[in-house]
């Protein structure tokens, strides 16, 4: 059991609410000259997420004396930070702009999202939908509750002709072998692939809903799974990185080779099964 104890999770769902009123949805839209750049080819940085992060973090620190903090545009600086996933403080990895790229477009698919993490154990999470003032959160045995408006239900939740429908982001990041190894699988079962919103927080949403059945990511970075990995536990579903049998282990981020999520077990290992090397 985690000897932390645990922040008000409405309390922290109000902080990041408020931190994204102040500087993010102001800039929605609005960017200036200068207000976003490339981190990295292809990978896109506003003023928004580092004034966001910037912003919570110290807000965090003094919510959870002891605890230190991962942030996506801080790790983008100082690698040396994924060090933290291995220690045994408590650790808040924050996502301050999921799907950043759409958010510079002036597209409506981005969220912020934030985790709580004690070794490899996921405590906490929060997935926060700015635009409608929306949060998703969960605390570890303790299931899923949404401050704000619920989600509308979607016409997709539940309707579909094939065996499985779901997300298949692969190819972009990771290892290359994954692409391969999801044709293989989508010549095992019957599958609906279904485009990813290219903001993970989004289509863990959209499996927390009924509207997939799994998603499978080769991008493995903490800030974009962590939050919607404990998220689907708490719903009775299996979030986690190929070849550790649905766990999250949040030390491996740099070294795992994908992450699977599944909204019943037996789907999750079923395909994982079909993932493996072995399994051609």
């Amino acid at each position: 059991m985690s000897r932390t104890a645990l922040p008000d999770p409405k309390f922290v769902a109000d902080l990041i609410a408020d931190v994204a009123k102040i500087e993010i949805t102001p800039r929605f839209r609005a960017l200036e000259h200068g207000d976003w750049r490339e981190k990295a080819p292809g990978d896109i940085v506003t003023i928004a997420d580092e004034r966001a992060e910037a912003a919570l973090e110290p807000q965090l620190l003094k919510l959870l004396p002891g605890s230190v903090v991962l942030g996506e545009e801080a790790a983008a600086r100082d690698k040396s930070l994924f060090d933290l996933l291995r220690g045994d403080r408590p650790v808040w990895i924050i996502d301050p702009i999921d799907g950043t790229a759409n958010f510079a477009a002036g597209k409506p698919e981005f969220c912020s999202m934030l985790a709580l993490v004690e070794g490899d154990r996921l405590l906490a999470s929060w997935i926060h939908e700015p635009l409608p003032g929306r949060t998703t959160c969960a605390v570890v045995g303790s299931g899923v509750e949404v401050f704000g408006t619920p989600r509308p239900m979607s016409p997709e939740a539940g309707k579909h002709g094939k065996e499985m429908r779901g997300v298949m982001a692969v190819g972009h990041k990771g290892r290359a072998d994954l692409v391969q190894r999801a044709a293989h699988l989508k010549s095992q079962i019957e599958i609906e692939q279904v485009r990813s919103l290219r903001c993970a927080g989004f289509d863990y949403l959209r499996l927390l809903a009924g509207e997939l059945d799994f998603l499978l990511f080769s991008g493995v970075m903490p800030w974009d799974h962590a939050a919607g990995a404990l998220l689907v536990q708490e719903r009775g579903g299996l979030a986690g990185y190929l070849g550790d049998d649905g766990r999250y282990l949040a030390s491996r981020a740099v070294t795992a080779e994908g992450v699977l999520a599944a909204a019943r077990p037996d789907d999750w290992r079923r395909i994982a099964a079909h993932l493996t090397v072995d399994g051609r």
